[in-house]
């Protein structure tokens, strides 16, 4: 008998609904749009999160990345009264680490250069990558074909590179890269091997970390990635470039552009650093190296993802509550104009509870159906985002959730004060109402 008289309540809530069908979807309206818009916007706030996430943890979550920095001075003029600036990070520096940090598995020292690459008439702008053997050990790349740089090239100083599919498709166009020699400044180098990056080789400041040298041109950026040996790349480019400035040579020596530092575990990664900085700080007299843990960036995208979730949600929950406000305030014009229809539903034996669910059952069908609506359109404009703007969007089920229970929340609660004042209507007024 309860099941049937909740069941024939609600029917007639839906019936009342269908005859104002222009009225019911206005007022489903601004939940449909509350709800699109929670889920796209957490939808591409976590898109973007995932993004930079993943591209942090290409890095490694164990390793220490030292760069060198120029520093503001440090000129001392040669006795030609040109100017001579020596920086960054050394081959000493390497040494140090490896030999006093237990904690350390791996250094990987590197050298970064922009030339311009030739293969027979075709020229493209790469960097250089000079490093060691063990590089692919730290550094997020998997071998295609042939082989990576091994350690006899490194002692024989072996003119042999290993290139990047990146470069392939315009440096090589329809010929097989493998075995083919190309050209870097004055050199000819054997490729033997292929190599994919699964992420971005830039440095997580924004700014470039290639070393341009005194014969690289000035280009937008650079296809893709060579790397040669550490010990080949020395006795090409050496440790020396010169710029010319108004009629005054500038130098720069830089031993080693980038060094990455691997620990046994994620737990060493903060003591580790500590140990280097203070490593570095004893011999470094100025401040001509910066440190970069990719498990800290880590944390504080973590950390800022969050944020960014509750503020995109707080903002899109706005939306929602002017649609509950909405429904309330339809519902609240409903019960007037259905004054003496409550009046003679309770002459006739409703009780009040039967008239609190016939009216809160109309608002949360609203709500409800307002909410299927949204998450429909709420799913289609992520796709659409990814699709037109190549932005990275990630639709979660929690976000689907949320969204579809707040909808059904705001029924309740919009829905509840206009439901309780039909119910406590006076009866022998509502019928006199006209």
């Amino acid at each position: 008998m309860f099941w049937f008289r909740i069941k024939r309540t609600v029917k007639l809530g839906a019936k009342s609904l269908w005859m104002h069908r222009l009225r019911s979807t206005l007022t489903a309206l601004g939940v449909v749009f509350g709800v699109c818009s929670v889920i796209s916007m957490l939808a591409i706030g976590e898109g973007a999160s995932r993004e930079a996430q993943d591209q942090i943890a290409r890095l490694g979550s164990r390793n220490i990345i030292l760069k060198s920095v120029k520093p503001v001075e440090e000129r001392t003029a040669t006795t030609e009264g040109d100017m001579v600036l020596s920086y960054g990070l050394t081959y000493s520096d390497t040494e140090r680490i490896r030999e006093t940090i237990p904690l350390v598995e791996q250094v990987i020292p590197k050298r970064l250069v922009t030339q311009d690459t030739w293969y027979r008439n075709r020229r493209l702008t790469v960097q250089v990558v000079g490093t060691v053997p063990w590089y692919q050990k730290v550094h997020p790349i998997r071998l295609l074909q042939g082989r990576f740089l091994s350690p006899l090239d490194m002692e024989y100083q072996q003119k042999v590179c290993v290139v990047d599919e990146q470069l392939i498709e315009q440096l090589f166009v329809v010929d097989d890269p493998m075995y083919k020699d190309i050209k870097i400044k004055d050199a000819y180098y054997y490729v033997v091997g292929v190599v994919t990056t699964a992420g971005p080789m830039a440095s997580m400041d924004g700014s470039s970390a290639s070393h341009t040298s005194s014969g690289a041109k000035a280009t937008g950026g650079v296809a893709g990635n060579v790397y040669i040996p550490l010990t080949a790349y020395k006795s090409s480019f050496g440790e020396m470039t010169v710029q010319y400035t108004g009629g005054t040579r500038q130098a720069e020596k830089v031993e080693l552009e980038e060094v990455t530092v691997m620990v046994d575990s994620t737990a060493s990664v903060l003591p580790a650093r500590d140990v280097i900085e203070s490593l570095l700080n004893r011999f470094h007299k100025k401040k001509d190296y910066q440190i970069v843990v990719p498990l800290e960036l880590l944390r504080q995208a973590a950390r800022t993802k969050r944020i960014f979730s509750v503020v995109l949600g707080s903002i899109a929950a706005i939306s929602l509550l002017v649609g509950g406000i909405g429904i309330m305030n339809i519902m609240l014009a409903s019960v007037s104009e259905r004054t003496r229809e409550i009046g003679i539903r309770r002459a006739v034996g409703a009780r009040r509870y039967d008239i609190i669910i016939q009216f809160l059952s109309e608002t949360v069908m609203l709500t409800l159906a307002g909410g299927v609506i949204g998450i429909a359109l709420g799913s289609l404009i992520p796709y659409l985002v990814t699709r037109f703007f190549q932005m990275p969007t990630v639709i979660t089920g929690t976000s689907l959730l949320l969204s579809f229970g707040i909808s059904g929340a705001i029924g309740v609660a919009f829905g509840m004060y206009p439901a309780c004042r039909a119910a406590y209507l006076d009866p022998i007024e509502s019928l006199r109402h006209e």
